[in-house]
């Protein structure tokens, strides 16, 4: 290679470096210019995750109102969980006792770990009684709307914690602007909803000719509904985008992540009953919280709102994202079974689970292997016969008729 040439090419890289600095600088400029704040905005602190970099949510608050807690989402504030209440509400204004049960069932899933719940509100009865509910605990509740504008205005009657919409389903702007407006007023946020089922008639067409990927249309259906609040001026509100793909609900959330700053709320939607449902979370959420995405999470399982509770709290924990509480142990039971660990698991678990001791509680099958395997346990208890033992740190500390295992392990468990 001549000289020349050599000259050439470097000038020529040079002046590659030079543009492409320059370029980098000019579309900051004008992306602050365009976003001064909220959506879009350039940040310092974007986060890196694997091979992208995703932008460090800001922050919102949930509740606050009257009687109800307010809780932070996003930010340096711990991941939240959510469920759903999956069953009816509408005679609880005509019921005080079916208001009673609702409240001690919503005492226990805050005991679980639950953070925040979802109450679905399809018309004005329900809107009334979710209402009452919502004067009736501490926890921020969640007011679930579909196409009818006027049932988050009457919500807003009351202290909710939040309104959740599909702006794409509500109608014409000037509904959502009504529903913004008034949380403004009233200090309420506010969650954008969309799913693959409603996407955009021109996104869905792009993605049916291959030139989109449904990920990627939902988290520009997300982006447009977004836009809309940036433009009233609102930045209290968070996003979820729920595929029944685990595949799908990862790169959606990937990437509206690295495009705004905006706090998502992460769930696989439909996942199935308790296995399926409970595999399809843990492999989309392990995925996205260890990139530092998801503010707030929701396992929706075809089950009960406590093993969402639950499945939700154990991969947080797992993922590092939570810490302390009672760890929970137990074998899965063979042929050498002395101690019914599915029974015993069964009648402590959500107690074990509720309590205030940051400890590791082991339940095991045997006394072969108990006290070993489940050494590093604070606690833990097993069988054979008609005798039970209870251990500490691998070491037998009582030996026990079967009949009273629940009681003395209560006695010690309270020693602790």
């Amino acid at each position: 290679m001549s000289e020349i040439v050599r000259v050439f090419l470097r000038t020529i890289f040079f002046v590659l470096q030079f543009v492409l600095y320059f370029f980098s600088i000019w579309s900051r400029s004008v992306q602050n210019l365009l976003f001064p704040s909220g959506t879009g905005k350039l940040q310092s602190f974007l986060i890196q995750g694997s091979g992208m970099k995703f932008y460090k949510p800001r922050e919102v608050f949930i509740g606050g109102n009257g009687n109800v807690e307010r809780i932070g989402i996003g930010g340096d504030n711990p991941v939240t969980i959510q469920t759903m209440w999956k069953e009816s509400i509408l005679d609880v204004k005509e019921n005080p006792s079916h208001l009673e049960s609702i409240r001690n069932k919503i005492a226990e899933l805050k005991m679980l770990g639950c953070d925040i719940i979802r109450f679905a509100v399809p018309d004005m009865k329900s809107a009334e009684s979710f209402i009452e509910i919502c004067k009736a605990t501490s926890m921020p509740l969640v007011a679930d709307i579909h196409f009818d504008y006027r049932l988050a205005l009457k919500c807003l009657e009351g202290p909710v914690g939040a309104i959740r919409i599909n702006p794409g389903n509500i109608g014409a702007r000037e509904r959502v602007e009504a529903v913004v407006n008034g949380c403004r007023e009233k200090g309420v946020a506010i969650r954008i909803g969309v799913n693959t089922g409603s996407l955009p008639k021109d996104l869905e067409e792009r993605v049916e000719k291959g030139e989109l990927s449904r990920a990627v249309a939902l988290s520009e259906t997300a982006a447009r509904e977004c836009s809309v609040f940036e433009e009233l001026k609102f930045d209290q509100f968070v996003v979820s985008m729920k595929a029944s793909s685990v595949q799908e609900t990862i790169e959606a959330n990937e990437d509206f992540a690295s495009r705004f700053d905006i706090p998502l709320h992460v769930g696989v939607t439909e996942a199935g009953p308790l296995i399926t449902g409970v595999v399809k979370s843990t492999l989309a959420f392990s995925h996205l919280l260890r990139e530092g995405i998801g503010s707030t999470i929701r396992v929706s399982l075809s089950s009960s709102p406590e093993n969402e509770v639950i499945t939700g709290l154990e991969i947080l924990r797992e993922c590092g994202k939570r810490s302390g509480g009672v760890k929970l142990v137990s074998c899965p039971r063979c042929g050498r079974l002395g101690f019914d660990v599915h029974g015993f698991m069964d009648r402590w678990q959500n107690e074990l689970l509720s309590m205030k001791k940051d400890i590791t509680v082991a339940v095991m099958g045997c006394v072969v292997n108990g006290p070993g395997e489940g050494k590093h346990a604070d606690i833990g208890i097993a069988g054979a016969g008609n005798k039970a033992i209870i251990f500490k740190k691998g070491k037998i500390v009582r030996t026990i008729d079967m009949k009273d295992a629940d009681n003395e392990f209560r006695k010690e468990l309270m020693s602790l």
